[in-house]
């Protein structure tokens, strides 16, 4: 197959719009899920929680203005088609003018240090955070998922014995849930990384993120831990806001990948009911 050329400035245009219509508009799979949640709540003030977290979404899509106040670090999933060529600069500039571009020119909030210590702020949220991956063919698929970081503060990473098994994952599933309560902002969408190693387990539990809500695994013992994760969750009765309910958790998404022998990494990755991702093929 031919190489396909792909100039850089393309991929700038795409994120920058990409950032500012996430920020103000939800996915569908999002949108109907917090629907069906307000239909499915039985307590009457997570019920009425959660039609105020309805009524903002309406608001911030009709007003143009932030979901919600953390406009997130901007995470940017690519996967590149290995017949293409990019031309005309450099990938991860154009990523990052893109990101600038989409927050300065959206009016978002900017939210990124350059130092973890210095803790100066860049004032146009850059730089992303960035994954790559080679696949076949000759296209590009871009996927954004700003991150905000009351729900990232209480995900998790363990590094089980391959004895703690499958009952060990659900352990660190339901802990992770209950340490982290109200403070992110339930209901929330919970991301799963099973094996691969420290770094792997926690990339696939942010790409989980990326997945429709309602949709399941291919796997069918990783579907039933999905089902199986959520009706526990909902069950903790941390509810819509923390404030009690039987909606906890609208989505539990799980990815796996192979390990090594004498390991069982496990990353939970918690998201607010605000799970913004966007996706766009070039």
């Amino acid at each position: 197959m031919a190489v396909r050329e792909v100039d850089v400035n393309l991929i700038t245009e795409n994120i920058s719009r990409m950032c500012i219509e996430i920020n103000h508009s939800l996915s569908d799979d999002m949108k109907n899920a917090i629907c069906d949640a307000c239909e499915k709540e039985s307590s009457a003030l997570g019920k009425k929680v959660l039609n105020v977290l309805k009524e903002n979404l309406d608001v911030a899509e009709s007003e143009m203005i932030p979901i919600c106040q953390d406009t997130g670090m901007a995470v940017i999933f690519l996967e590149i088609g290995q017949d293409v060529h990019f031309t005309g600069g450099n990938l991860t500039d154009a990523i990052n003018e893109g990101v600038r571009r989409g927050y300065n020119e959206g009016y978002l909030r900017k939210s990124v240090v350059k130092d973890p210590l210095i803790r100066e702020n860049t004032k146009d949220n850059t730089p992303a955070v960035i994954h790559e991956e080679i696949v076949p063919g000759d296209k590009v698929k871009i996927s954004i998922a700003p991150k905000g970081f009351g729900s990232e503060n209480m995900s998790s990473v363990y590094m089980l014995k391959p004895a703690f098994g499958i009952e060990g994952v659900k352990d660190a599933i339901i802990k992770t849930v209950k340490d982290a309560g109200p403070n992110a902002c339930p209901p929330m969408v919970i991301g799963v990384g099973i094996g691969g190693d420290f770094e792997k387990c926690a990339i696939l539990a942010k790409k989980a993120l990326l997945r429709k809500t309602g949709e399941h695994s291919p796997i069918g013992y990783v579907k039933e831990l999905e089902e199986e994760m959520l009706d526990k969750i909902n069950g903790t009765g941390i509810g819509p806001g923390g404030l009690g309910g039987n909606i906890t958790a609208l989505a539990v998404n799980i990815e796996t990948y192979p390990t090594h022998i004498a390991g069982l990494p496990v990353a939970v990755n918690i998201c607010c009911h605000v799970n913004r991702h966007i996706s766009t093929v070039l």
